[in-house]
């Protein structure tokens, strides 16, 4: 394994619906001196936990909107995710805009096929349980896992942070290839859920 392949986490982004294995998580992350980024319900349950955080209005100047809808879809959260960082127009742009690279995304998705399976579920609810800010960052992240690693399943939180420990706090190039090609796995067959519930209707 070169050493190119080793990405140090310094800063995580947290927006979770399922908060399993959260605080083991942030605590694991808060140890080794990670700034932890977080969004809504995610940030009040690290802070009750006594994790300190910078919430997601602080990185982009913007307050959550529109019942939540709008929080993470901003520049300084993607071009955080984005940056080619050994590109060196990308670095001047983080500089300019005053981005800061995002080595971790760890998101969940809304719970869309646990929603439309309840009885009695609403065609308005169920669309609100359509997810787009945290596909979004997924994706971002998973694109560029030569330097972001991607976490969409609370079961690989223990895989990622006894990769941490091994490596002095930082990721390989072959665990975060592996992060987003589960990544896109998710993604498909989430946005298939949401495409056979209303090609249904």
């Amino acid at each position: 394994m070169a050493a190119t392949d080793l990405v140090p986490v310094r800063t995580a982004l947290l927006s979770v619906s399922d908060k399993c294995g959260l605080i083991d998580l942030g605590r694991a992350l808060h140890a080794r001196g990670v700034t932890l980024i977080s969004t809504g319900g995610t940030r009040a349950a690290l802070t009750e936990a006594d994790l300190p955080t910078v919430g997601i209005e602080t990185i982009t100047g913007f307050p959550e909107m529109m019942d939540g809808r709008v929080k993470t879809l901003h520049p300084k959260v993607h071009g955080g995710l984005l940056a080619v960082r050994d590109d060196a127009s990308h670095a001047e742009a983080l500089k300019t805009h005053g981005i800061t690279p995002i080595d971790l995304v760890c998101v969940n998705l809304y719970p869309f096929e646990a929603t439309v399976a309840a009885e009695g579920v609403t065609r308005a609810e169920a669309i609100e349980q359509i997810d787009i800010g945290g596909p979004s960052m997924l994706r971002s992240a998973a694109k560029n896992h030569r330097y972001v690693a991607a976490v969409g399943d609370p079961a690989a939180y223990p895989r990622v942070l006894a990769e941490l420990e091994a490596h002095g706090g930082a990721t390989t190039l072959a665990l975060r290839a592996e992060l987003a090609a589960g990544v896109f796995a998710l993604t498909a067959g989430y946005d298939g859920a949401i495409a056979s519930y209303l090609q249904q209707r």
